[in-house]
């Protein structure tokens, strides 16, 4: 019992050291309260894109398929969201390798390329892969700086994306030369998942870790990339849709997309309450809704909104920060937070989302919690423009001693 006490002490004394190092290795942070009562940080803009009507459950969108979008679709809704791509081929040539290669195997390439776009940021990077890696889908990368996979050409990139699906959903070997680094580590490790997830839901938690809702975040981008435009004859054609369609809610969100496209927001928010009036419940419609009313200035209109559709789906990602970001405009700094945190018990994953904390805490002024979430953000990405403004206006204001 005595050696067994003399160890106890001896371990205890050890953490209790050990501890006190931690403890004055430890960064203090002094603020200079007078310079800061003198900037503003900036509020991080909103979250998502108007939705189109998907009647096909999320969770039954199988990976093998046929292509819904076409290329100029995806080439066209890559420029619209990242016009200065980070690519070693144009966009062209890349969507066109993704359609050859995901073609080849049997694998939807339009909602391949939307997770290539979630993996990259749209091919803007800022995480630990870097353009020169022609790395599509972060394969080997585990944080921490691990870069993960090089391939020599985007086509090889491109193919063990491919090839790294198909480990998944299929036990068939690829039909050409194996690039993908991992897929035999997938048939010989993980046999549980080798060729078993037949879904793009099923690779939430997956794929991505946590990743709670990672399927779900590629297939929003894949509507998104099949939006009408705001032409004449997508009008004239959404109103024929209206008229002749058996689908009626969908037609009307339909043409409030064509509406909103054209920045008519009143007529956008008529037919988008025109197809609630049909389906009281649909995501789409009470989501584009919230979207055409904070548009149209009608921002506790949008609040009320994003409140039903959370009743509707309480795991609505973008709802949550949206209707986070309304509240912060109101000064309602309790309720934001909570808001953008609910976002971030979704996905963990979210700049935006620890930005605006820190905008929330720095307008109450508490400046060590505003400070802490900014370097949260600032950790998560080294090119958002709203985080990296705001960190470096904050960080000129803050002296560390050690």
């Amino acid at each position: 019992m005595k050696k067994f006490l003399s160890l106890a002490l001896i371990l205890t004394l050890i953490l209790s050291l050990t501890a006190c190092a931690d403890a004055a290795k430890k960064e203090k942070v002094k603020f200079n309260k007078r310079q800061l009562k003198k900037i503003e940080l900036t509020t991080a803009p909103a979250e998502g894109s108007p939705m189109i009507v998907l009647r096909e459950n999320y969770s039954d969108v199988p990976i093998f398929g046929e292509a819904v979008a076409t290329q100029d679709q995806m080439v066209n809704f890559i420029k619209k969201r990242n016009p200065d791509t980070k690519l070693n081929c144009t966009v062209e040539q890349l969507v066109h390798l993704y359609y050859v290669e995901a073609g080849r195997e049997g694998i939807r390439p339009d909602i391949a390329i939307c997770q290539a776009i979630k993996e990259t940021g749209a091919w803007n990077y800022g995480g630990d892969v870097i353009p020169e890696q022609n790395n599509y889908c972060g394969l080997g990368t585990t944080g921490g700086g691990v870069k993960g996979e090089f391939f020599a050409t985007p086509q090889l990139g491109v193919r063990a994306h491919i090839q790294h699906l198909l480990s998944y959903t299929s036990k068939r070997p690829p039909k050409v030369e194996i690039v993908d680094p991992r897929y035999e580590l997938i048939k010989k490790f993980r046999p549980q998942i080798f060729g078993k997830l037949t879904q793009w839901t099923d690779l939430n938690g997956m794929w991505a870790v946590p990743g709670n809702h990672y399927g779900e975040d590629i297939l929003n981008l894949w509507m998104q990339a099949q939006m009408p435009d705001g032409s004449d004859a997508s009008l004239d054609a959404a109103n024929l849709k209206v008229l002749l369609s058996d689908d009626k809610a969908a037609a009307y969100v339909w043409r409030g997309l064509v509406n909103y496209e054209r920045e008519d927001f009143s007529g956008a928010i008529d037919d988008f309450k025109a197809a609630l009036e049909v389906e009281p419940e649909l995501p789409e419609a009470l989501f584009n809704l919230a979207l055409a009313q904070e548009k149209n200035k009608q921002f506790d209109n949008a609040i009320k909104t994003y409140d039903e559709l959370l009743r509707v789906d309480d795991k609505f990602v973008f709802a949550w920060y949206n209707r986070g970001r309304l509240k912060l405009n109101k000064n309602d700094f309790k309720n934001a937070i909570s808001d953008f945190e609910s976002s971030l018990a979704i996905e963990t994953i979210n700049t935006e989302a620890y930005n605006n904390i820190a905008v929330a805490y720095f307008k109450q002024k508490k400046y060590e919690d505003a400070w802490s979430y900014l370097q949260k953000a600032a950790e998560q990405s080294s090119t958002n423009e709203t985080v990296q403004e705001n960190h470096e206006k904050f960080a000129a204001c803050v002296k560390t001693k050690k």
